[in-house]
């Protein structure tokens, strides 16, 4: 999988769940082939799709977009 299937597969879901979800859900809605984020796109996604994480329940992290303006 190249850096912009995974970005544009993570992006859309997380248009479609503006709640966000956790790196596990995701993975499983997805279909994805990782048992944990590469860090360097998940930190590209930050700073280039305004992806944000923060704690949620738990040692899960909610994975969300920031609004676009």
């Amino acid at each position: 999988m190249r850096y912009i299937d995974f970005r544009d597969s993570i992006c859309r879901e997380l248009r479609r769940n503006r709640k966000g979800l956790t790196w596990p859900e995701l993975r499983e809605r997805l279909d994805l082939p990782y048992k944990s984020p590469c860090s360097e796109w998940v930190n590209r996604m930050e700073k280039e799709n305004g992806l944000t994480r923060r704690p949620g329940s738990g040692r899960a992290y909610i994975w969300r977009l920031k609004a676009r303006q």
